[in-house]
């Protein structure tokens, strides 16, 4: 079954880096990013990871936890650090999820539910585990996206959604199209002209009924 934003994002216990988790425990009253590789020691996801090691410090601003997957051992994502580390010039202090059983890809129906864990699985056996999740602290999905093994994740616009999805909980506003961080949000159309100036005192621009323009709240 497909997961979709809203959904409740599945638990599970797993083996990490860091120790065994179980996952909703460990997501707490934080946001979480879940990403997930279909091999070790693969060179896109390399440089990702590297780059997620590098952005720790503005996700964690954003009280959110960042977890890494990948179809392998945990023993082998440890040697895969130091790759990381001496490559990209980041070592990966987040946890890493040994999903060498494939009970993490299979449960957010990133492989189909009949596929069996083995050594002799490949990178391109396992193409499909290359999704990102946020997760809320109420365990609910946020936004999912899926990238192919060839083109590398853009986590700035990770980091860009992650604020908009939090800016957007907490203040009756949307994010317009390439919105970034302190530029103009629109009011959502649930809110009348009359409680809006009342939400919003700096005030808005009606551009039409329906798209109402105002200063990015907080």
């Amino acid at each position: 079954m497909s997961l979709r934003i809203n959904d409740v994002a599945p638990d599970f216990t797993a083996q990490t880096t860091q120790g065994a988790i179980r996952f909703h425990e460990w997501i707490a009253d934080s946001y979480a990013i879940l990403f997930s590789h279909p091999k070790d020691f693969t060179p896109v996801c390399t440089t990702e990871l590297g780059e997620v090691a590098r952005m720790a410090p503005a996700f964690a601003q954003l009280n959110t936890k960042v977890i890494g997957l990948s179809v392998d051992p945990v023993a082998n994502h440890d040697k895969w650090a130091q790759d990381i580390a001496e490559t990209q010039g980041h070592l990966p202090h987040f946890p890493m999820i040994g999903d060498e059983d494939l009970n993490v890809a299979k449960l957010y129906n990133m492989l189909p539910a009949g596929e069996v864990a083995s050594d002799g699985r490949t990178a391109a056996t396992n193409a499909t585990v290359r999704s990102v999740f946020i997760i809320g602290p109420d365990k609910k999905i946020k936004m999912t996206m899926t990238y192919p093994m060839t083109s590398g994740r853009n986590f700035a616009e990770i980091l860009r959604v992650l604020e908009s999805i939090q800016l957007t909980a907490k203040y009756k506003v949307a994010t317009p199209v390439n919105w970034k961080n302190g530029d103009d949000v629109i009011i959502v159309t649930s809110v009348s002209d009359e409680d809006a100036k009342a939400m919003f005192p700096a005030g808005f621009k009606t551009l039409k009924p329906y798209l109402r323009t105002t200063k990015q709240p907080g």
